[in-house]
């Protein structure tokens, strides 16, 4: 059964990712460094950070101690080319720590950095997946606020 979980999620993943690298490829500094609100989140910083929380949740889901500053994700700037990097990294890191997934890894009390209550590890993965698919809307309509702009 894990393996079939394991496939679900790489697979999930690596979609995720590939769209990423859909909205990402072509984009130049000042379109992905721009925020539509003083308090709206740019492209580069929407990446920087889903590629940040993916890495952290599977090493906290394979209890593999990790280290994340996430409040400097919320400050990136960065090239097309950096990004692209970072979702390659994070795709090969979720690869490995996916197909070396265990059944106590998916049903153990895992515990995040950021001091949220433990919960099995396949909560974390379906939760961080979502996650991630909800900032991948949101770099879209960014796209789409920055090419309507007057």
């Amino acid at each position: 059964m894990e393996e079939n979980i394991r496939d679900i999620f790489g697979r999930g993943f690596a979609e995720l990712h590939e769209k990423l690298r859909g909205q990402v490829k072509g984009l130049d500094p000042g379109t992905l460094n721009w925020a539509p609100l003083p308090k709206a989140n740019s492209i580069a910083v929407l990446v920087t950070h889903i590629v940040g929380s993916e890495v952290e949740m599977i090493r906290s889901v394979r209890a593999i101690p990790t280290e994340r500053d996430r409040d400097a994700e919320f400050r990136a700037e960065a090239s097309a080319a950096e990004l692209l990097a970072g979702i390659d990294e994070a795709d090969r890191v979720l690869k490995e720590e996916i197909a070396a997934l265990t059944p106590a890894d998916l049903t153990d009390m895992r515990t995040r950095f950021d001091g949220r209550p433990p919960q099995p590890g396949l909560y974390w993965l379906v939760t961080n997946y979502g996650h991630s698919r909800e900032h991948l809307a949101q770099i879209e309509l960014t796209k789409q606020l920055y090419d309507s702009r007057t």
